[in-house]
């Protein structure tokens, strides 16, 4: 690799790593930096700032770093406004990603690799396609990067995924977009809109789960209630 490159890589790398520890460090109440000069510094990228952002986001996101914290950092440098498409973005990326390294590295015997239990998630999956994936975006709890790695293993269509996520992740984006960009104010109306939106998506997402849970039992068993 030609010296500046490698120069441009280490930056890139830097840019990223700064980001997720400022985040995580403010998170944690450790003295660091506020938002506006955390935007400040990133500013000094100009427009390339959140395309550097994206690929490093999905970089870390692949290696299993929590899909809030990332999006937190997004908020913590570039906003709300600009933040949160940022955020989402990489998320679909992630996603997408995360999906098609599990189904590559499994290969065709992927399906093979599934519980017996599991088979009938992988048939839900391909028949339900975006909506299943909007129903377990919805879901509290879930495991963003590990229920992406496990999708690689079922016949989920990649557009399917992309297109659930970008949908079902958004309102979670947001939340925790504005949340990262207001640590220091976390009794600010966008904090506190976006911590009113995680209680709302994650009671509608438990509602909506049991649902479409019942109805996939009476499918499978109508006698069953």
């Amino acid at each position: 690799m030609e010296p500046g490159r490698r120069a441009a890589v280490a930056r890139l790398v830097v840019f990223g790593a700064l980001l997720t520890a400022l985040f995580v460090g403010s998170a944690a109440g450790g003295v660091l930096p506020s938002a506006d000069r955390v935007r400040d510094w990133v500013d000094g990228f100009g427009v390339a700032g959140p395309l550097l952002f994206v690929p490093l986001s999905v970089t870390l996101g692949c290696l299993l770093v929590p899909g809030p914290v990332l999006a937190g950092a997004a908020g913590l440098a570039f906003g709300t406004a600009l933040g949160t498409p940022v955020a989402l973005v990489s998320a679909v990326l992630t996603a997408v990603c995360e999906l098609l390294i599990a189904r590559h590295l499994a290969g065709r015997h992927a399906g093979a690799l599934l519980p017996e239990k599991a088979r009938r998630a992988d048939e839900f999956l391909e028949r339900r396609g975006f909506f299943a994936v909007v129903y377990l975006r919805l879901v509290p709890g879930v495991p963003f990067n590990l229920s992406n790695y496990a999708a690689g293993l079922t016949r989920l269509r990649v557009r399917d995924l992309a297109a659930g996520t970008a949908i079902g992740s958004a309102p979670r984006a947001y939340a925790y977009v504005a949340l990262g960009g207001n640590l220091g104010d976390l009794s600010s109306p966008e904090a506190r809109v976006a911590i009113a939106l995680l209680a709302i998506f994650g009671v509608t997402g438990v509602v909506v789960a049991r649902r479409q849970l019942r109805r996939e039992r009476r499918r499978v068993d109508p006698a069953a209630e």
